[in-house]
């Protein structure tokens, strides 16, 4: 199934705040994919974040593998996904397994055991910065941006700093 993405993010929250209030106004959503092993194998989580999203979004939960298995990546003018991935490594994972997007933002993402700080809200692992600089050589866009009206960093232009 084609699905319209307006935004394709890792964020270690999932569904809070900034993607309630800030994202899906900015990007004129109407769904929100949930991409997470976890969530998708734990009723609880999932019902929480089932409770967090307003009613007039839909919201699909999924596991990696069974979302790029059954979506495909499409941006056009009706886009209308936010497709939430909580680590780099399960956006990284998607991507390989078919779900190919030509964008990714990452908004807050914390490594247990922090090879590079980058900004307030994204420390990266030596596994995220081998997974990105993968997805840069593939032309994947790579910026970091909590919200739409902070400046993105992109990951290609700031290799030096962000992926040494």
């Amino acid at each position: 199934m084609n699905l319209d993405v307006a935004l394709v993010r890792v964020d270690n929250r999932l569904v809070h705040g900034q993607i309630l209030e800030a994202w899906i106004p900015y990007t004129k959503a109407s769904c929100i994919a949930v991409i997470d092993d976890g969530v998708a194998n734990d009723v609880f989580n999932e019902t929480v974040i089932r409770m967090a999203v307003p009613h007039d979004i839909e919201l699909i939960v999924s596991s990696v593998e069974d979302f790029a298995a059954n979506y495909s990546y499409r941006r056009d003018k009706g886009s209308n996904t936010i497709v939430l991935f909580s680590s780099i490594g399960h956006a990284f994972r998607a991507f390989k397994l078919g779900f190919r997007f030509e964008e990714l933002n990452i908004g807050n993402c914390y490594a247990e055991v922090c090879a590079k700080h980058c900004t307030t809200s994204v420390t990266l692992s030596d596994e995220d910065i081998h997974d990105i600089g993968i997805l840069l050589e593939e032309g994947v866009k790579v910026e970091l941006r909590r919200i739409p009206r902070d400046k993105p960093i992109d990951a290609r232009k700031s290799m030096p700093t962000i992926i040494s």
